[in-house]
């Protein structure tokens, strides 16, 4: 038996494992939770900074236990894995401590927490323990990995902190001094409602697989006959309202007209996607594309116009027809947007467009070396969906989203890098505003929206150790 209660502990052999912090993501208000590991000494201490495993500090050193990031799974899970090989943990380590925190709210708050070890070779489960007393805890110390009889074995703590991580941590005997909080900079004005209608947008698909856990939620797997006139392109270089919202006049980053030389506007690296020529094709309704573009592996932009009302979606084909990559779908009115997809550079590319009532639209790709930069000092701004280069370091940002008609709708940003892995940067339900984080690049930033939204990069409000970087 794998599954444990609190205080339970069971052996293991010792086989390098992947650790998964649990839980349920994905609804309105639901908190962010971040994954945590402590190496501990015989004597119950840490012996410095290089002890701890967390957002900051992703791996340890010399003991083979890293944070290789989150996957979201069906039943709207998320997982955070950490990746542990007893094998190479030194000897003055007795323990790794596996932890989870939760600063903008409490673990009462949390939904399905668990931790589940499985092996990394085989995926079978070696350990799984459920939380369910958590009340006003921040952090929570879910279970330790310890030394035992010259093997290991696990046990399951559940021990909560009311003072985060930095509280965990110093009861293991480490702690940074206090440093002053940097004065945040005046936010920008608020959003002003969007006078359109905007229809809800459906719930995308979720496109990993999971493992099965019987007694808890599953845990996802780590990280045309006849054409119709095209609508007309903007001016090259112009400015122009965004579906007439007033607030919002955002810099036109869709292509000048067929012919006219095209420019770098990012510095994302060649890997990341081929040069090319632009094409577009257009048409109505639901029809196959067949592009006749044979390109090399990397991303591939597309941009998307739909004239009136309705959903649209767009997704690559296999050579048998079959769906396979997701590229955009939205149910803006008079959509002007941009998704992208990741090409095996084995096949031609082809593209389905299913429009709903006859919606006439236009398609045209091009090289992600043409996308807008995320790169600063400003604000970028848009409505509706896009994609972003990001070259730059790991950066703090401020998001605000304006929502659709009723304030509503969901905003995600996810950050892609080579071979179309992915992960969320930021989600939220509802007009707003928040803070995160976007990761290391070079990556691009896939933009979910269904109204407008701004994307700032700003310097950390508070400056120290614990600052998320």
């Amino acid at each position: 038996m794998t599954q444990i209660i609190k205080g339970g502990n069971l052996p293991l052999s010792g086989e390098p494992m992947r650790v998964a912090v649990v839980r349920r993501a994905g609804e309105p208000g639901e908190p962010q939770v971040d994954a945590a590991a402590l190496l501990v000494a015989v004597d119950g201490t840490v012996r410095g900074t290089e002890d701890l495993v967390f957002y900051n500090q992703p791996e340890h050193a010399g003991s083979g236990v890293r944070l290789s990031g989150s996957a979201h799974g069906e039943g709207g899970v998320l997982a955070d894995w950490l990746e542990i090989d007893p094998g190479r943990v030194e000897p003055s380590v007795d323990r790794i401590v596996v932890a989870a925190s939760c600063d903008d709210a409490t673990f009462g708050e949390v939904t399905g927490l668990y931790l589940r070890a499985v092996s990394a070779t085989t995926g079978e489960q070696l350990a799984l323990y459920a939380v369910e007393d958590a009340t006003t805890e921040t952090a929570i110390l879910l279970g330790e990995f310890y030394r035992r009889g010259g093997g290991w074995k696990f046990r399951a703590v559940g021990q909560g902190y009311d003072s985060g991580l930095p509280g965990l941590a110093k009861d293991f005997g480490f702690s940074v001094p206090e440093v002053p909080e940097v004065p945040e900079a005046p936010e920008a004005l608020d959003i002003p409602e969007a006078p359109e209608a905007t229809p809800d947008i459906p719930e995308a698909p979720e496109v990993l697989d999971v493992s099965k856990a019987p007694e808890v939620p599953e845990v996802p797997q780590a990280p045309a006959e006849s054409a119709v006139p095209a609508p007309a392109p903007l001016a090259t270089g112009g400015v122009r309202p965004a579906h007439g919202n007033p607030w919002l006049s955002v810099p036109s980053h869709f292509l000048p007209p067929l012919g006219v030389p095209l420019a770098r506007c990012n510095d994302l690296p060649e890997q990341m996607g081929p040069e090319f020529e632009p094409v577009e094709f257009s048409g109505r309704g639901k029809e196959d594309v067949e592009t006749g573009l044979a390109l090399p592996k990397g991303f591939v932009a597309v941009d998307v116009l739909k004239e009136g009302v309705g959903y649209i979606e767009v997704f690559t084909r296999t050579i048998r027809g079959r769906r396979w990559r997701d590229v955009l779908s939205s149910a803006l009115p008079d959509l002007h947007g941009v998704g992208v997809f990741p090409h095996d550079g084995q096949s031609p590319v082809r593209l389905r467009v299913d429009a709903e009532r006859q919606a006439a639209w236009t398609v045209r790709l091009r090289p992600v070396s043409t996308l807008r930069s995320f790169e600063g000092p400003g604000p970028v701004e848009g409505y509706g969906p896009e994609v972003l280069a990001h070259t730059g370091d790991e950066t703090d940002v401020t998001y605000r989203f304006q929502g659709d008609k009723d304030k509503e709708g969901y905003f995600g940003v996810q950050a892609h890098r080579r071979g179309g892995h992915w992960e969320y940067a930021f989600g939220r339900r509802d007009r707003g505003r928040g803070r995160g984080a976007i990761p290391r690049g070079p990556r691009l930033l896939v933009v979910e929206s269904p109204g407008g939204w701004s994307m700032e990069p700003r310097e950390p409000r508070f400056a120290g150790f614990w600052t998320r970087r």
